[in-house]
């Protein structure tokens, strides 16, 4: 039978289960990456399960999102980090070594194999013809100890790109505009593939771009081909021996196909507060510009970085314009001061950042009150810049550049004509930022700091929930809304307790105290709750504080993955109209929840006014099994596969 390329991959992953989409299926998985702002509670939850040393092929620990040291917190759980890679035979990647996918990408991803992240950016590595998933730190706990990767079988979207890139249109002006087609929910249950003769002309940095983004669609995974482009930038990395070339069968079938013409593209821009509120550049050239950021695992390559200086040489960015530029890794840093290209970025007046996430998880460089910033990165929710009431609008790295030159949203063909630089055909390779673990019997000592607290204990479902519906919000609510990022809070990642005072916080501040009093808690919300960050601390935080159950139209993904991970019971409106007249404050209650699992449908029963409505329960028998064990880490620990 013919097959895409994700359906080859899973084929010679498969530990069990039906290929048919809808159903579940185990993955066997190859490499995983962890990141400091979730790699903390990973590997506590990694140390709970009592194995001795990971049993995946390969797995780095990174350090790439708190690097901001403005206490002992994050410096402390840089050290826990070290040590606890150094002990179970993980690769450590210190601190100012670059942020997680570029560095992956760079140095370690290979063609047809398997990596789960505890990102929701993992799928960057689809550039490459990896298979590579952002899914919850438990999830990646268990496959670093050599247990399956469970996930729904997708169906099989392709996008096919005919044309070629005019000057001054991008990789990241392709992910706007699918996702301006398709919209935050529109990958949903998907992977996505792409092909067609637009491929042959991407590189790998601007094909991991487009897979980068893919994770705002909403979509499973996205990927690419392993082909020529594949094996040139493997070689240029000194890897050429991981290169395999992989693409889809002639006649495989999709459930989805869509056509983009690149000749035809214009520059994008994404509007606030949502990656899919896209429009033309040339539509807001009125719209004055405070700050400009370049950089993030979605635009901080080093061919990036080349086209960002080209266009800056010997120029000066606005005088109101405040422009940051962040190298994705150490080897980009290094490269941009060899070859001079750092210096025509610093006469320009931008600030040169650290290697790391910075600005895009509100880690500094926030903007001025209401202030407009253009970023090169993958998400604008409101607030996640650190600024409660920021403009953020995503952008490519050309548009960023014209813009920061002008004052106002720009469009770079005007300045593109087009822009002249040249990538090396070999890049300066230096793995000393990467530690590797100590051998195999030695027991290194972990260390711990007074912020690193135990991880949280759920409870087991009983048979019957009464609760108090401790709040209801809408659509589209994302995970930097459950649990927020940003200078202020990420340091205390690793502490749910004193982290759960900010649950909710841009929703309703007073959810804290009134979940905590009301003991078992309820959540309503709307459609696709949960997109964003794959961050586990939006279902951990919520469970330590009471919430036992969360009813929405529909989930993202990786959340509702989550949810079940923590003993959190996810439920759908069978009738999306009863959304409507539940309102937070009231008591439900729901019987008989063992049998209601294995029927797949629930009765919720609002106590006050005696009104019912029903809930569809779409679990597998594991996930039932999960829930009623009060989590995924006490059915693992219960002997559970």
């Amino acid at each position: 039978m013919s097959k895409t390329i994700a359906q080859k991959i899973i084929a010679s992953h498969l530990v069990s289960g039906d290929m048919t989409p809808g159903g579940q299926v185990a993955l066997r998985i190859d490499q995983t990456l962890t990141q400091d702002a979730t790699g903390t509670m990973a590997y506590l939850e990694f140390e709970t399960m009592g194995i001795p040393r990971v049993r995946t092929e390969l797995s780095v620990a990174y350090v790439d999102h708190n690097t901001l040291q403005c206490g002992f917190e994050n410096a402390d759980d840089h050290r826990y980090l070290q040590t606890v890679a150094a002990k179970y035979g993980v690769r450590f990647s210190r601190p100012g070594n670059g942020i997680c996918h570029q560095v992956h990408l760079e140095r370690f991803g290979i063609p047809g194999k398997t990596l789960i992240g505890s990102d929701s950016h993992t799928p960057t590595s689809g550039g490459l013809g990896m298979l590579a998933f952002g899914a919850g730190g438990l999830d990646v706990a268990v496959a670093m100890g050599g247990g399956a990767y469970y996930i729904t079988m997708p169906k099989m979207y392709k996008v096919n790109l005919t044309g070629t890139l005019q000057p001054g249109v991008t990789a990241k002006d392709i992910s706007l505009e699918i996702l301006r087609i398709l919209s935050v929910k529109g990958g949903v249950g998907a992977i996505i593939e792409w092909g067609g003769p637009g491929v042959r002309e991407l590189t790998v940095p601007q094909r991991a771009t487009i897979t980068n983004m893919g994770a705002e669609l909403g979509a499973t995974t996205s990927i690419f081909p392993s082909d020529e482009q594949t094996r040139k930038f493997l070689e240029a990395q000194g890897r050429g021996d991981a290169y395999i070339p992989l693409e889809s069968d002639p006649d495989a079938v999709y459930d989805l196909e869509i056509t983009i013409d690149l000749s035809a593209l214009k520059p994008m821009i994404a509007c606030p507060h949502s990656p899919d509120n896209v429009v033309a550049v040339e539509t807001l050239s009125s719209v004055k510009v405070d700050q400009v950021c370049v950089g993030s695992c979605t635009n901080s390559s080093l061919q990036d970085m080349l086209k960002v200086a080209a266009m800056l040489k010997g120029k000066a960015i606005a005088p109101g314009v405040s422009l940051s530029v962040s190298p994705g890794s150490r080897q980009v840093l290094s490269m941009l001061a060899d070859c001079g290209a750092l210096a025509d970025i610093l006469d320009s007046g931008a600030r040169l950042l650290e290697c790391a996430c910075g600005p895009c998880i509100g880690m500094g460089f926030s903007p001025n009150s209401q202030g407009v910033s253009l970023r090169t990165f993958n998400r604008n929710f409101l607030g996640r810049s650190g600024t409660r009431d920021g403009q953020v609008y995503l952008v490519s790295p050309e548009t960023a550049v014209a813009s920061a030159l002008t004052g106002y949203i720009s469009d770079p063909r005007a300045f593109v004509s087009p822009v002249e630089y040249e990538v090396p055909a070999v890049f300066k390779v230096d793995d000393s930022g990467v530690l590797m673990p100590l051998p195999e019997g030695n027991d290194g000592e972990v260390l711990r700091g007074p912020n690193i607290k135990e991880f949280p204990k759920s409870k087991p479902f009983a048979d019957s929930l009464r609760a108090e519906l401790v709040l209801k919000v809408g659509d589209n609510i994302t995970t930097d809304h459950i649990m927020p990022a940003g200078a202020k809070i990420l340091p205390y990642r690793s502490n749910i307790p004193y982290l759960s005072n900010f649950c909710f916080e841009v929703c309703d501040p007073a959810f804290p105290a009134r979940a905590k009093k009301a003991g078992d808690g309820i959540v309503v919300g709307g459609s696709n709750y949960g997109q964003g960050s794959s961050r586990e601390h939006a279902a951990l935080v919520p469970m330590y504080l009471g919430v036992r159950c969360v009813i929405a139209k529909s989930f993202a993904r990786i959340h509702v993955a989550n949810l079940i991970n923590a003993g959190i019971l996810p439920l759908t409106f069978q009738n999306s109209e009863d959304y409507d007249w539940v309102s937070q404050g009231s008591r439900l209650s729901m019987d008989n929840i063992r049998a209601s699992m294995e029927q797949g449908t629930l009765t919720i029963r609002d106590e006050e006014t005696g009104k019912t409505f029903v809930a569809v329960c779409d679990l597998t028998q594991r996930q039932r099994a999960i829930l009623l064990a009060g989590g995924l880490l006490n059915y693992t620990k219960d002997g559970g596969q």
